[in-house]
């Protein structure tokens, strides 16, 4: 109880505060010396500010300021009074930024290298102010709520909202700038994935084996991973089995494999991609993986 009135008075960690500024900073650094030079849209209110500008020469950080406020009551209304908080930092800091660093010079006029580039240094920055569960205002709250009540991956839900707003830059360019945009767009939600999930990525192996208690004792020996037994019943027979399961590193997978091979050639496996793991071994110091789980 104590922990949960503390977090509803200091919405705002500092943990938090630190991903959502520097996260709106690198953001804010690849609008203006890769997206906004080349014209590259890349969707949200910084899509349409690019636009604007193109068209009206308006001030992309003012234009963000003005798109954000009508957001900004969606967002406490539908994420909740902590993510409006938080939002709402995001929405000042990131406008604020893209104002402050509008002198910088562009680093690439090549619109592909400039799509790439600045695909992966937008996506770093929103993935880190989504991992504060924050935003920065604009579209991406509408990218939040789909993520949160339509339980679509974040990353897609960017690109959904974000590709209506490149289909608009037909308004204001030609059909070669549109299709840079749809590759940085493509590269920004992939970037925000893997900030999100990370990059250490696993596998999970599903071993079914008359030998399973020799391969257990030999994933211990050789690769030093815990394993779990299930209990399983084989469809054809209704014959009680035992199935392990073993969560290794990719690099570690090959090691495995032979293992499992070396002691029953026979042995049915199933591969799965793990694309984040908690425990021991993985988040925790690996200190006593030869435990059963």
């Amino acid at each position: 109880m104590k922990k949960k009135i503390k977090k509803d008075h200091f919405p705002l960690q500092v943990i938090d505060i630190i991903f959502i500024v520097v996260g709106s900073f690198i953001a804010a650094v690849s609008f203006n010396v890769f997206l906004l030079p080349n014209l590259i849209v890349s969707g949200g209110v910084s899509g349409i500010s690019t636009i604007l500008h193109r068209l009206f020469e308006w001030d992309p950080s003012l234009v963000q300021f003005a798109f954000n406020i009508p957001l900004l009551a969606l967002c406490f209304i539908a994420l909740g009074k902590e993510a409006g908080f938080k939002t709402i930092l995001g929405s000042l800091i990131l406008p604020g930024f893209i104002g402050m660093l509008s002198s910088l010079e562009p680093w690439t006029m090549n619109p592909l290298l400039a799509a790439l580039f600045g695909g992966i240094t937008t996506g770093i920055g929103l993935g880190l102010v989504f991992k504060a569960k924050a935003s920065t205002g604009g579209t991406s709250i509408i990218a939040q709520v789909i993520h949160v009540y339509l339980k679509l991956p974040l990353g897609t839900s960017v690109a959904l909202i974000d590709g209506l707003v490149i289909l608009a830059a037909l308004i204001a360019f030609d059909g070669e700038i549109v299709m840079f945009s749809i590759i940085s767009l493509f590269v920004i939600s992939r970037t925000i994935d893997m900030i999100q999930v990370g990059f250490n990525r696993s596998k999970n192996v599903m071993v079914i084996s008359e030998a399973a208690s020799e391969i257990k004792t030999a994933i211990y020996q050789n690769i030093n991973r815990g394993v779990t037994n299930l209990s399983i019943t084989g469809g054809y027979g209704n014959h009680a089995k035992e199935m392990l399961m073993c969560v290794v590193d990719e690099q570690e997978f090959t090691y495995l494999r032979e293992t499992i091979l070396e002691v029953d050639p026979d042995a049915f496996v199933v591969v799965m991609s793990a694309s984040e793991v908690w425990g021991k071994g993985f988040t925790l110091a690996k200190d006593s993986t030869t435990e059963n789980l």
